[in-house]
């Protein structure tokens, strides 16, 4: 595949021919119809002096979490879609096959999606990156492939059987050289109603020979999509971290975006640097998310809460807030 044909395929694996260092991870977030049992599945690989392939497996309840390794040789990636395989285990666009074993874990089983809907590409916009998908080596891109989907399926987790039918999906991906210096990102697809998403991160972009506070965030409210972000010209108004939450304002010339993320209890996963997967990243996946979208006039479109909320805050926070 020529490289604008994948930079318009955003979920497909970009690591073909690559040379280190280089990483890539898909991140499937699974929340069980009963909303007692939330989940981060992360397949990806990272190519460097001692590469391999790996699967993390964080359990949003308990803050518990699995790294589990695989030999480069045991990495699979097809060409044209998005088909991974990681040892036994299979990671597609519509579904995944979990068979992991070991000393210490078992987890095994088949999920299914269905209704899944990305964010919009387009030759001027491919994904959530925008124009700067086009720019070459960017130290990290991003992509949503799926904000708020079903679920059917199960997993069994060491002695836990675990039913996900009718529960909520979401997907999205990281792909490039590292993770940013600094970041914050946050993401919920549980609404007052299905089909509402938010996802949105702040980070500390490298740009030729110097670095900037980029941003984005989009809220999909049931087909329709609101779009935040440095590239679309909008400007962050306000931006805040404390122990207990992360604020921010952004707006543009129809809207204003105001969101404000509750910290809470968080599981260890392990980001992406230059020279291996060494970053520390705190993720909860039972934070909260107040989100109000309201219009130039002063009328307020959407307001709601989501919950089991992805929040990380990551990296140098301090510069990140300088900007």
């Amino acid at each position: 595949m020529n490289i604008i044909n994948k930079i318009l395929s955003p979920s497909i694996y970009h690591g073909h021919n690559k040379k280190p260092p280089f990483f890539e991870g898909w991140y499937y977030k699974l929340v069980s119809a009963n909303q007692k049992h939330r989940y981060a599945i992360i397949p990806g690989i990272f190519l460097g002096e001692n590469g391999y392939a790996f699967i993390q497996v964080l359990d949003g309840s308990t803050g518990n979490s699995d790294f589990f390794t695989y030999p480069i040789d045991q990495f699979y990636a097809s060409n044209d879609e998005l088909d991974i395989r990681i040892g036994d285990n299979r990671f597609q666009l519509d579904n995944i096959v979990m068979d992991i074993q070991n000393n210490q874990n078992n987890i095994k089983g088949h999920l299914k999606f269905e209704g899944i809907t990305g964010w919009p590409i387009s030759i001027l916009s491919p994904g959530i990156m925008g124009w700067y998908a086009w720019v070459p080596k960017m130290e990290c891109y991003h992509a949503v492939l799926g904000f708020d989907h079903h679920l059917s399926g199960n997993l069994r987790i060491n002695e836990q059987e675990i039913d996900f039918s009718n529960g909520r999906g979401y997907i999205e991906k990281d792909w490039g050289e590292s993770f940013p210096k600094g970041y914050v990102w946050m993401q919920s697809n549980h609404f007052s109603k299905i089909g509402i998403c938010l996802t949105a991160s702040v980070a500390t972009i490298p740009w030729i020979g110097n670095a900037f506070q980029g941003f984005i965030a989009g809220l999909w409210i049931q087909g329709e999509l609101y779009r935040f972000a440095t590239y679309t010209g909008a400007k962050l108004k306000d931006f805040s971290i404390s122990d207990q939450q992360v604020h921010m304002v952004l707006l543009d010339r129809n809207y204003t975006l105001e969101i404000t993320a509750e910290r809470n209890g968080t599981g260890l996963l392990k980001g992406p640097t230059r020279t291996a997967m060494d970053m520390r990243v705190a993720e909860s996946l039972t934070s909260t998310i107040h989100v109000t979208l309201t219009e130039s006039t002063g009328n307020i479109l959407f307001e709601d809460t989501g919950y089991h909320a992805g929040l990380e805050v990551a990296g140098d926070i301090p510069g990140l807030l300088e900007g």
